[in-house]
């Protein structure tokens, strides 16, 4: 039987296939800017009200204000990162310095009075054991792989690329600024198209989401990435820049923040910096962890409607699927599915009632 091109059924089907095409090719060559795009969409969401404040201030001028908030929002993120990023660099190459002087002539002597601390001398004794094997010592500091420069040389090519990311997306984010608002409302029409109205609570899921993730999970983290390196620089920590990125970096999983500075208390302890030590756990169990305790739920779980194990778990998976973009993709996504799942218990309870 021949095919009959002018049926609209076949004609239907050709156009889809057709839309589909195009559809998939486009994602296809956008692809490598996904993550660029996506920041440049959390850094406008985030710093919109700003931007509406400017250009009312500068009566209407969309254009100039856009450039002026992309100027800002670039210095304020660049000059941070690029200082963060150069006081890393200096103390990650002390750190290998160090584990390379480390494997070359093994263990340093342990410093006096630990034999009398508490458990003291069985301590000292697995020290002596280790000191008397630097064979074994050499192994484990070549198997970290962290006096090796190489890893360093693939982490500086990684943060170049981050670094360009970073561009394009403060380049996007001028046009984000400058035509936002036309954007937006002509996604909301195409979402209200094919989903109907559930697409407004889909979308203010969203943005309640990103809010509560910018403010009550990564700004959280950063605080108390920098408060504990201001603790770490006071008891004399080394390299307490580099530890005070890492504090911040495990901080975005909730509650995971304390595992970085009970073990540097317990390092200074173990030196024989009783105060310093003692010092350094009250800081990040007073100071630190108050902010992660206490600032991050009421942020997330107070207006947002978002149960807070909600969104711990989507910054998990989140990171798990997409990487860093994930920690807002995640939460985004469970979001969402929420949003439809109380949709369909309104829809439920409304339906049982008219029976």
């Amino acid at each position: 039987m021949a095919l009959n091109i002018q049926s609209p059924l076949v004609r239907r089907a050709g156009a889809t296939a057709f839309l589909a095409l195009i559809l998939g090719l486009a994602l296809w060559v956008l692809s490598p800017f996904w993550a660029a795009l996506a920041w440049s969409g959390v850094l406008a969401y985030v710093t919109w009200p700003l931007y509406v404040r400017l250009s009312a201030h500068w009566r209407g001028r969309k254009t100039l204000a856009a450039l002026g908030m992309t100027l800002t929002v670039g210095l304020v993120l660049l000059v941070p990162m690029i200082l963060v990023m150069y006081a890393l660099a200096v103390d990650a190459l002390a750190a290998a310095a160090r584990l390379r002087d480390i494997a070359a002539n093994g263990l340093p002597p342990m410093p006096p009075g630990i034999a009398d601390l508490p458990g003291g001398k069985w301590l000292v004794a697995q020290y002596q054991l280790l000191q008397a094997d630097p064979a074994w010592v050499r192994g484990r500091v070549e198997a970290l792989g962290l006096a090796n420069l190489d890893l360093y040389k693939t982490v500086a090519e990684g943060v170049g690329r981050n670094v360009a990311k970073f561009a394009l997306a403060i380049f996007a984010l001028f046009f984000l600024y400058r035509h936002g608002e036309n954007v937006l409302a002509q996604f909301r029409r195409i979402a209200t198209h094919w989903i109907g109205g559930q697409a407004k609570s889909y979308l203010l899921a969203v943005g309640v989401t990103v809010h509560a993730v910018v403010f009550g999970i990564v700004l959280t983290a950063l605080a108390q990435g920098a408060l504990a390196g201001l603790g770490y620089w006071v008891a004399g920590v080394s390299a307490p820049v580099m530890w005070g990125a890492i504090t911040a970096l495990v901080s975005l999983i909730p509650f995971v923040g304390p595992v970085v500075w009970i073990s540097l208390s317990a390092g200074l302890f173990i030196n024989g910096e009783t105060a310093a030590a003692v010092g350094l756990f009250l800081w990040g169990a007073l100071v630190v962890s108050w902010v992660d305790n206490l600032i991050r739920p009421i942020v997330i779980s107070g207006p947002t409607r978002i149960p807070f194990l909600l969104v711990f778990l989507g910054v998990l998976g989140g990171v798990n699927a997409f990487g860093l973009i994930g920690l807002f993709l995640g939460p985004v996504i469970l979001a969402v599915a929420l949003a439809i799942w109380r949709e369909w218990l309104e829809s439920a309870r409304k339906d049982g009632g008219r029976e």
